[in-house]
């Protein structure tokens, strides 16, 4: 077992880690126009983002399986050193194909960082314990939300080659410390069977999925052959998989796990949350850059109330976690939270405050706080310790591949009532234009504006501008009211779990009652919870002898 300063040291490195992965799904979209106007490509500009999502996405069940058979150290390293190549490589390309290739490199890695991270703090406290822990993992996240878009603008307004350097000697550090940590405990070698047709079926099956919604409405209609086909080849895949993993002797994904129904719904309450989380605030910036005038560097820093609500109510949630040994009321409020925070966003309007933004973004912060870590604590604590770096997998990549699903699904929420209030309120605005103007205005491409240029919309006639502000709001409540519906479900869900009590001691249990953080331990109050069962007592022993890294 190791020492609060050893588990310290170890959450250092593993925060290091799990920080590259969240910060390069943000960075790179402040700073994509620059960088398409030094290499080109514009027709290739969605895919720096989509091969990275799609690798990173493809990639995490992976790595749960092949830490489960080859020790989390190991493979803990290899996806360090793959997004330090990917990085390195990314920052040096000479051409958007480069980069994008680049990007898929990244991703594999992302993968391997974004879930072995829970899986390794899984390894040294018990369940019960370890919300206290991966309560600072959703800090991680909160923090790569807000300076995610506020690094890339500023590398986008001063060399964007440092929005992939910047990663070198952060990934150093989190190699060295790991390297010194993770050997402390040693992996027993067993014997197994890599089921890599199961590992291609999920590739081409993901794969398949996200490029369909990544292309649909931008490089295919939805309804063409191409987009059909591909949801099509999805689906089979998903069936050939699923029939794979029921007969492979070392399944990448053991359908037993979903017999247990606080796993599978808790899986399904990741994907719902996902959706909900990925697909809406990534509209928020361009409220306040369309809006509000921000640039991509202030937007970035006015996201902060929202930073601030996911960073204090994660360490909290976690905290209190250890504390009652309970994780099901945490994701249940949050999830009413953020039905709440999604519905309230749907009453700004061009001329609301600042600060009422502000109020909005701290109460969608509280919500995802409450939600991100409990979700995955529960799914880890209700499977075998031989399972846990599946586990643990499985809920990161159905939460990711909602955050796909929602990025698509309100993007084109967005998208198809955007382009018809720009149709009823543009000709009118366009209209009240002395002539000349109105001709500008029609040559520069009339109601085709972009949202994804709002340095160009700032540019516009003041008529013309007032008009494309307000037919983005008004598309924009669309897309928070569908987000607040959607939410709903996961109050639904997370309802319907099992209120299941977090295995191993308390706080107090593992390490003498010292917080290994270096805070104070909770103070013994209260109705003491039963004493642990047999069978979970065993349990924990065996994930300390059978699970080591």
């Amino acid at each position: 077992m190791l020492n609060p300063r050893q588990i310290r040291l170890l959450m250092a490195g593993l925060m290091t880690g799990m920080l590259l992965a969240a910060l390069d799904q943000t960075i790179v979209g402040t700073a994509l126009p620059t960088i398409v106007g030094e290499l080109g490509g514009i027709d290739h500009y969605s895919w720096v983002v989509t091969a990275y999502l799609l690798a990173s996405t493809a990639s995490t069940p992976l790595y749960g399986k092949m830490a489960d058979l080859y020790g989390r150290r190991p493979v803990f390293l290899f996806s360090i050193v793959t997004f330090l190549v990917g990085s390195l490589l990314a920052g040096l390309s000479q051409n958007m194909t480069q980069l994008i290739l680049t990007r898929g490199v990244q991703g594999i890695g992302a993968g391997g960082l974004m879930t072995l991270a829970f899986t390794i703090i899984s390894d040294v406290v018990s369940p019960r314990e370890r919300g206290r822990y991966q309560g600072l993992f959703g800090a991680v996240f909160g923090v790569s939300s807000v300076a995610g878009p506020l690094v890339g603008g500023y590398f986008a307004e001063t060399n964007w080659r440092w929005i992939f350097y910047i990663n070198v000697p952060l990934a150093i550090l989190a190699i060295a410390v790991c390297t010194r940590v993770l050997r402390l405990v040693p992996f027993t070698r067993r014997e197994h069977a890599v089921d890599w047709l199961g590992a291609t079926l999920l590739v081409a099956g993901v794969s398949s999925l996200l490029l369909a919604l990544s292309w649909g409405g931008n490089e295919y209609a939805w309804g063409s052959p191409a987009i059909v086909g591909l949801f099509v080849a999805g689906a089979v895949l998903a069936v050939l998989f699923v029939v794979r993993q029921a007969r492979a002797a070392e399944p990448i994904l053991p359908l037993r796990l979903f017999r247990s129904r606080t796993f599978s719904l808790a899986n399904v309450a990741g994907f719902v949350l996902g959706l909900v989380m990925f697909g809406s605030i990534i509209f928020i910036p361009l409220y306040l850059q369309i809006v509000k005038g921000a640039s991509p560097t202030r937007s970035g820093l006015l996201m902060l109330p929202m930073m601030v609500g996911i960073i204090g109510t994660s360490i909290l949630t976690g905290r209190a976690m250890s504390r009652f040994g309970r994780f099901k009321w945490f994701p249940v409020a949050g999830s009413v939270v953020l039905v709440a925070g999604m519905l309230l966003f749907t009453r700004l309007q061009v001329d609301s405050s600042l600060g009422l933004a502000f109020g909005f973004m701290l109460i969608i912060g509280v919500g995802l706080g409450l939600c991100m870590q409990s979700l995955i604590l529960g799914a880890q604590n209700a499977v075998d310790p031989r399972d846990l770096g599946a586990g643990t997998s499985s809920a990161t990549f159905f939460r990711s591949l909602g955050g796909a699903f929602g990025v698509a699904i309100l993007g084109a929420v967005l998208s198809a009532r955007l382009g018809s209030a720009l149709a009823e309120r543009l000709p009118g605005a366009i209209a009240q234009l002395p002539p000349d103007q109105a001709a500008e205005v029609a040559g520069a491409g009339g109601t085709d504006i972009s949202i994804n240029a709002p340095e160009t919309i700032l540019a516009l006639p003041d008529p013309v501008r007032a008009a494309v502000q307000s037919a983005f709001v008004d598309s924009l409540h669309l897309v928070f009211l569908t987000a607040g519906l959607v939410a709903v479900v996961a109050v639904l869900v997370t309802l319907a779990l099992p209120d299941d009590r977090l295995r191993g001691a308390g706080p107090q249990g593992a390490t003498g009652g010292a917080d290994p953080l270096g805070g104070p331990a909770p103070a013994a109050g209260g109705k003491p919870l039963a004493k642990e069962s047999k069978g979970e007592a065993a349990a924990d022993m065996q994930s300390k002898s059978q699970t080591m890294i």
